[in-house]
């Protein structure tokens, strides 16, 4: 039975905006177990001319994974001028990614480490029995850790990787129905008109909102599936103001949350789904090599122009001085993970503290 494409295997990565490309990945390694490095490569964004004022402009990138589970972190600077902040305060509910979500297995555990080095928000009750709290780290990204239950495996690290985000939108009616379609997020947990109890720790949070977490019934599929597990998104409408777009003025790559990414096989339909739903692709890669890593991506707007990736993984590295990658290209069964073996052995290039 031949597999129906295009299938979402799950959150691949969370882009991150900075000035310092191993300052910043030193504190995620170091404070939330990110020590994998897909790649770490500086070359040219050629093909991102729609959100960088039409020039190609230099980077240095690093994509680092938590080998627990979960979704990875793209670490990325500017190496051909100096990434700019938002000239504003940016608020819960402005537009854009306003927070990462990141799993953990004991809060209480999660919360003593963090809180040695950083601000943290006290440990508050959250959906489903679990607890959660929010942290900043010193560039000024707000993180929430959540209690999670899905697990790749456990290498001894109190947290895991991305686990979902949090999205500032002007109708969530409109932005629940395109998530739902398009990423499979059918789930709604929580349905709620709120402020933020972390008030006084989130900018904006003693405004009101709306508020929709959403997560999705199937499991994901797909080569990687297992390692980047189950997601939840949470769509956020302010209610006491007009929110700001996050990065008015300034270029996909500047400081803060830059995009968030998804796994994907299919990308031919993909194209034609996005394209069908009134979202065509702003940017299409074709074939591309990252000198580790190969593939194809694209990008698209979400309903207040956040800007999603999708990767196809043609070729990923497992062991990169016996010269072991993966080929995934053509594979008979799209839908079928890896050998939890095969993907394990990417551990061993982590870079432990």
């Amino acid at each position: 039975m031949s597999a129906t494409l295009p299938i979402v295997s799950g959150i691949q990565q969370i882009g991150i905006g900075n000035t310092d490309v191993y300052a910043t990945w030193e504190w995620y390694r170091k404070n939330l177990g990110m020590d994998l490095p897909v790649f770490d490569e500086a070359a040219e964004a050629a093909l991102m001319l729609p959100y960088t004022e039409g020039e190609p402009r230099s980077r240095h990138a690093i994509l680092a994974l938590n080998m627990n589970g979960g979704g990875g972190a793209e670490i990325w600077q500017y190496t051909s001028r100096v990434g700019q902040a938002a000239p504003f305060e940016i608020k819960i509910g402005d537009l854009g990614i306003n927070l990462s979500k990141f799993k953990c297995r004991d809060i209480k555990k999660s919360h003593s480490i963090l809180s040695k080095e950083n601000p943290c928000s006290e440990i508050r009750d959250y959906i489903g029995g679990r607890k959660h709290f929010f942290t900043k780290d010193p560039f000024g990204n707000y993180i929430e850790v959540i209690e999670a239950d899905n697990w790749f495996q456990n290498v001894g690290l109190h947290s895991g990787g991305v686990y979902g985000a949090i999205l500032g939108v002007t109708d969530i009616d409109t932005s629940i129905k395109f998530y739902k379609e398009l990423l499979g997020y059918d789930v709604v947990l929580s349905d709620e008109t709120r402020n933020f109890e972390d008030a006084p720790f989130l900018p904006g949070g003693s405004e009101k909102y709306r508020s929709v977490i959403l997560t999705h019934s199937n499991e994901r599929k797909g080569p990687f599936s297992q390692l980047f597990g189950k997601s939840e998104m949470e769509l956020i409408q302010a209610l006491d103001r007009t929110p700001k777009k996050i990065f008015e003025g300034r270029m996909w790559g500047d400081l803060g949350y830059i995009h968030l990414c998804y796994d994907i096989s299919g990308m031919d339909q993909l194209r034609e789904k996005c394209k069908q739903m009134g979202h065509p692709f702003t940017v299409d890669s074709g074939d591309f090599d990252m000198g580790e890593a190969g593939g194809q991506f694209a990008y698209i707007e979400d309903p207040d122009g956040t800007l999603l990736e999708f990767v196809e993984t043609h070729r990923v590295p497992v062991m990169k001085k016996l010269g072991w990658y993966f080929n995934l290209k053509g594979r008979n069964n799209p839908e079928k993970p890896l050998p939890k073996w095969m993907v394990k052995a990417m551990g061993f290039g982590r870079k432990k503290v």
